[in-house]
């Protein structure tokens, strides 16, 4: 996974972050969840219709079945409780045949930020871009203006976690450098399409 920047592009070892992630999470974490097997990343798959990112199945089997990350850390792959796959399906199925669907195809929640927000992974998304769910502008209509960009790809995302620079972060108010959720432009059209032009769909093999 790379990120060009000019003419300098800078490329993320993802083995690499997936071990300094894992050790972080024992670091932050006495009691941290034993990771998933195989069996039930591919039990969530079929739940969900749709592959998990490549990187997010690999910190779900990896490091931890949730417990780690950004401020309430990831959610559990599955329940009982609040989980990737209940709460996705949740908000599918209210969203399907709705006139204003609130919750886009193939973007699974992984946690949650409090005041019914949400951080999501898109699995749609080549980079696995990580959007965020905000639902206290919504005034009636389409849900477009709750959804924003906070990072183009999971692996960027996690990065800005391990450094602490994150907008999430407690000293984060005030900072010259913070980079803030923007609006997400293909919002109106996943969400009543469920696939973005220049998406590629993690497929489940049949």
């Amino acid at each position: 996974m790379s990120a060009a920047s000019g003419s300098i592009t800078v490329v993320t070892d993802i083995d690499d972050l997936v071990r300094r992630v894992a050790l972080r999470a024992v670091s932050d974490s006495e009691d941290l969840p034993e990771p998933v097997d195989d069996a039930q990343i591919a039990e969530a798959e079929r739940q969900l219709g749709f592959a998990l990112h490549p990187l997010l199945a690999r910190l779900y089997r990896e490091v931890a079945d949730g417990g780690f990350g950004p401020d309430y850390r990831l959610l559990p792959l599955h329940g009982p409780g609040s989980s990737v796959v209940g709460e996705y399906t949740t908000r599918r199925e209210t969203s399907l045949g709705a006139e204003h669907p609130e919750w886009p195809e193939g973007v699974v929640p992984i946690l949650t930020w409090g005041c019914a927000m949400y951080a999501g992974v898109d699995c749609r998304s080549a980079d696995g871009r990580v959007l965020l769910f905000e639902p206290n502008p919504y005034n009636g209509g389409s849900w477009e203006q709750c959804w924003f960009l906070d990072s183009a790809d999971l692996a960027a995302w996690l990065e800005t976690w391990l450094a602490g620079t994150g907008w999430f972060e407690e000293d984060a108010f005030g900072r010259d450098d913070l980079a803030e959720p923007q609006p997400w432009d293909q919002a109106a059209s996943r969400l009543h399409s469920g696939a973005a032009p220049d998406s590629k769909a993690w497929r489940v093999s049949p």
